[in-house]
């Protein structure tokens, strides 16, 4: 087991911070009551990361593959990704919800990717631009939604 946890370490310090980082961005969805939480988003960084590790396991297998691109393994995450999103929007009477959560799926993805690179400054970088877009700009959103609200109740 203890061989096993040292050939692989790599792989372990890969998925765990794209676990860790993912379930970061969760936590503030489930904080401000979205329906996409930490599960969901540890889920997606996670899931990014391993076709990611697959993807280069399979470049240096199939390396002399003519017409292999592993790239297409990375490239489809993004595809797979937007279908996940675009169930997640959905249209409550007059107004379109699900958005955010949307885009925070997708950008999560890429951050699951960049750990499956190895490229952890990047997603750690990445992690904290998100939190600070849906900490700070939830705050500041919040007074401008109200006065949008009362000019559209003035005129009725």
């Amino acid at each position: 087991m203890e061989q096993f946890l040292v050939q692989n370490s790599d792989v372990f310090l890969r998925l765990i911070i794209a676990i860790t980082l993912g379930t970061f961005i969760g936590a503030e969805r489930l904080l401000v009551h979205k329906e996409a939480g930490m599960k969901t988003h540890a889920l997606v960084a996670l899931g990014a990361a391993v076709f990611v590790l697959f993807s280069e396991t399979m470049a240096e297998k199939y390396i002399n593959l003519p017409g292999f691109n592993p790239a297409m393994i990375a490239s489809n995450i993004i595809v797979g990704i937007g279908f996940l999103g675009a169930g997640s929007i959905m249209l409550r009477g007059p107004h379109l919800v699900g958005l955010t959560t949307a885009g925070g799926l997708w950008v999560t993805a890429g951050i699951g990717m960049a750990c499956g690179f190895g490229f952890f400054d990047l997603a750690v970088i990445s992690t904290f631009l998100v939190l600070l877009i849906f900490i700070l700009l939830n705050i500041l959103e919040k007074p401008i939604r109200k006065i949008s609200d009362e000019n559209l109740n003035r005129e009725k």
